[in-house]
């Protein structure tokens, strides 16, 4: 079964942003859900993951016949795009939004959005609070944080760790963005002051194998050249960096280029999981990357919508937490005593991309 897709112009965003939208008819109209209708907005369409993320609701869809809308803003922060196309769903009487916010500037549209009648799912990037949304599937992007600083601790072996930060924002804290950028640092054994606060750590100080200085924190967009240009900037301050966060593999390749062009090493760590990623830790470029499954999340999203309208079942959270926690998996090819994780052809069998 194929889905069909359309570009729409929305009129009422053209003085304030450029979107993608894309429709999807998952099934014929006599299929069994057909008269399932579910919106899944991104925050965009050109990011691998997000890709993958449709590809996995466009899969779900055409397997249970639901009507599906794909839409996302122009960019990375494009809130107003976003509220445009929540809108659009409670025109539209559809059943259901699945969402990656972009911030909490949605959270007010989210509401409308309920109040209308839409069962909402956030998808990856949890909401603050947590409960604007129905329910969330995510990764639980502290823990892959966390990870990614554990393996850099051990992989540093009591070096003196000088630390790049390669961020998203730095003009708002989103819940992916300060989940995995503190839980790198506690991750590290570095004391992190308010865990939805980035950048207010203490710049020197001792982490778990000993002394470490930051040297700063830089937005990139959450893209190649963003972590290009950010690491760049920082280098310039401190040519000895050793230890790169990043906040995706994008932004770790781009990372990857300018250490090259500086003709320097260091240790870099990133969250994703994606094709390409993998193949960046098999190369060197990553020492290690957390795994997540956007496919995944995907699929239970537009699965959960579905049974709610036909026969009223709503998803659960995972016991303990309050969003339902699709997984994480430390790849690396260099593993570290105390730290769980899988090579890279556990990760390639489960890339997505």
């Amino acid at each position: 079964m194929k889905s069909k897709f359309t570009r729409k112009a929305l009129v009422a965003l053209l003085a304030v942003s450029a979107l993608v939208l894309s429709a999807c008819s998952s099934g014929s109209d006599d299929a069994a859900g057909g008269d399932v209708k579910v919106t899944l907005i991104t925050k965009d369409q050109t990011n691998p993951f997000f890709v993958a993320m449709i590809k996995g609701a466009e899969a779900k869809a055409a397997e249970l016949g639901v009507d599906l809308t794909v839409g996302s803003g122009k960019e990375e922060g494009d809130d107003a795009g976003q509220i445009a196309l929540i809108e659009n769903a409670i025109s539209a009487k559809h059943a259901g939004i699945l969402i990656t916010p972009m911030s909490v500037n949605v959270n007010s549209a989210i509401t409308k959005a309920r109040e209308a009648g839409l069962f909402v799912i956030a998808l990856d990037t949890p909401t603050d609070p947590a409960d604007i949304v129905d329910i969330t599937f995510a990764t639980d992007n502290c823990e892959a944080g966390e990870l990614i600083g554990k393996w850099a601790a051990a992989k540093l072996g009591g070096k003196k760790a000088v630390i790049a930060l390669l961020d998203i924002f730095d003009d708002r804290m989103v819940s992916v963005d300060y989940c995995r950028d503190n839980g790198f640092l506690k991750g590290m054994g570095i004391d992190v002051k308010d865990p939805k606060v980035m950048g207010d750590e203490a710049p020197t100080g001792k982490y778990s194998g000993g002394d470490y200085v930051i040297v700063g924190n830089k937005a990139t967009g959450a893209n190649e050249d963003g972590g290009r240009t950010g690491l760049e900037q920082l280098l310039a301050k401190n040519k000895a960096i050793n230890v790169v966060y990043t906040i995706n593999e994008p932004t770790a390749a781009g990372a990857c280029a300018a250490l090259k062009a500086a003709g320097t090493k260091a240790i870099v760590v990133s969250v994703d999981g994606g094709r390409a990623g993998i193949e960046n830790v098999k190369n060197g470029c990553i020492g290690a990357t957390s795994q997540q499954y956007p496919l995944l999340m995907a699929d239970l999203g537009v699965q959960a919508i579905y049974d709610i309208v036909k026969n009223g079942t709503k998803p659960e959270v995972s016991p303990g937490l309050d969003f339902y926690n699709t997984g994480v998996k430390l790849i690396t090819d260099d593993p570290q005593d105390g730290v769980p994780s899988e090579d890279t052809t556990y990760g390639i069998e489960n890339a997505w991309g």
